[in-house]
């Protein structure tokens, strides 16, 4: 396998050099062109036909958005990195690029900060998604992203607008609803006894798969959601109003106390952990600082423990696409106690790390593409409704209103 070729896009002189110097560095990948605006990016897209790109957000003349949405109809299947400041601003900005198609997002340098520093910052977080998303494998010392299942963004994940990974499935005639060969099939049959909640970790293209999962779901869902997306401060607060516009169920990100109650669904906010703990009667959500599990703050493990405990094997878990391990040691504990667990198929995965080490362990009660997923829920739970379709799902997600 060669080296992974990367096109460099930043307006900023200093982040092209630097991004170019680390990576440069980095046995297996090499920089092949850099652009200082989207226009030059677009021309020399065609021109190198580089592995993957890394894009800013605001740029002259055509910004990282504009430039993202004329990238994909040309190069659905390139993985595309995002430069995000961690403002406001720039968490809405990557927010938007995500649904637009972007595989995923790193903190961009600032110019205050220390030249050391930045290196460092763009070679811990940039490095391993490159290499997760483009197939290869990530160095000793590094997160463990890569000693997981990776894989090269896919057709089925290339998500060419707000339909995301499964609206690129469906278009492919007769894969659409198929589980990988050999997996179990997306219809189940209710657990023994129903499940009390559900609970779902993410990372890598974990915002759009929500996004499908959770607006495929009934508002008539009748346990409580806690859900676990590998993301920063401000950046889990306008997801969680995202897939709130987008879904028939009530999402927010979670606050201390929150009560879990049916059809609510509590976000992870960035840098705390979440647990599920019982008061009396009462499920509430009890945010903590603890030190981070698999590099991660939130963890999913830590959630999937705390629903083990307080719940034993009456848990629905899922875990979708993400690069890493998170979630598996969890998933273990739950099964253990008698839960059941679905993980989300190769195929449709962004990168099949997390999903990919909980299958890979004999963990998943069902491995399934991403569109059968909120059918699975449904089954599971043995709800009478059925979830909407992805039509529906595509329709509201469009329009950017609750549906």
């Amino acid at each position: 396998m060669g080296d992974i070729r990367v096109l460099v896009v930043d307006d900023s002189a200093v982040v092209r050099r630097i991004v170019a110097q680390v990576l440069d560095a980095e046995p297996g990948i090499s920089v092949v062109g850099t652009a200082q605006n989207g226009r030059i990016a677009l021309e020399k897209l065609t021109e190198l036909s580089p592995d993957a790109v890394t894009l800013d957000i605001e740029m002259p003349e055509l910004d990282g958005l504009g430039t993202l949405k004329e990238l994909r109809k040309t190069h659905p299947r390139t993985p595309v990195i995002m430069f995000s400041t961690l403002t406001e601003r720039g968490a809405s900005a990557t927010i938007e690029a995500l649904s637009l198609g972007a595989s995923d997002y790193v903190t961009k340098p600032s110019n205050t900060t220390a030249l050391t520093q930045s290196v460092r910052s763009v070679r811990e977080q940039l490095v391993p998604k490159l290499r997760s998303l483009c197939g290869g494998a990530a160095l000793p010392g590094g997160m463990p992203a890569a000693a997981q299942p990776g894989r090269r963004y896919g057709a089925a994940a290339a998500a060419t607008g707000p339909a995301g990974a499964m609206a690129a499935s469906a278009r492919r005639p007769g894969t659409a609803g198929r589980p990988a060969p050999g997996a179990p099939t997306a219809r189940l049959t209710p657990a023994a006894k129903r499940p009390d909640i559900l609970v779902i970790g993410s990372s890598t293209g974990g915002p759009e798969a929500l996004a499908r999962v959770l607006g495929g779901l009934p508002a008539s869902l009748p346990v409580p959601v806690a859900v676990v997306q590998h993301m920063p401060p401000i950046f889990t607060r306008l997801l969680a109003e995202r897939l709130s516009r987008s879904s028939a169920l009530d999402v927010r990100e979670a606050a201390q106390d929150d009560q879990l109650v049916p059809g609510r669904v509590l976000i992870a906010p960035g840098d705390r952990h979440l647990e599920v703990v019982r008061r009396g009667t009462g499920l509430y959500a009890n945010l903590t600082t603890a030190p981070p599990e698999n590099f991660c703050r939130p963890a999913v493990d830590v959630l999937f423990r705390s629903v083990a405990t307080v719940f034993g094997g009456s848990v629905l878990a899922v875990v979708l696409t993400g690069m890493g391990s998170d979630g598996k040691l969890g998933a273990q504990v739950l099964k253990t106690r008698g839960a059941r667990v679905l993980a989300q198929d190769q195929s449709t995965s962004v990168v099949w790390g997390m999903p990919g080490a909980v299958t890979t362990a004999g963990l998943a009660d069902a491995v399934l593409p991403l569109d059968a997923v909120p059918g699975a829920i449904v089954d599971s739970i043995g709800l009478a409704g059925r979830p909407r379709s992805a039509g529906a799902t595509e329709a509201a997600l469009t329009r950017g209103t609750r549906a």
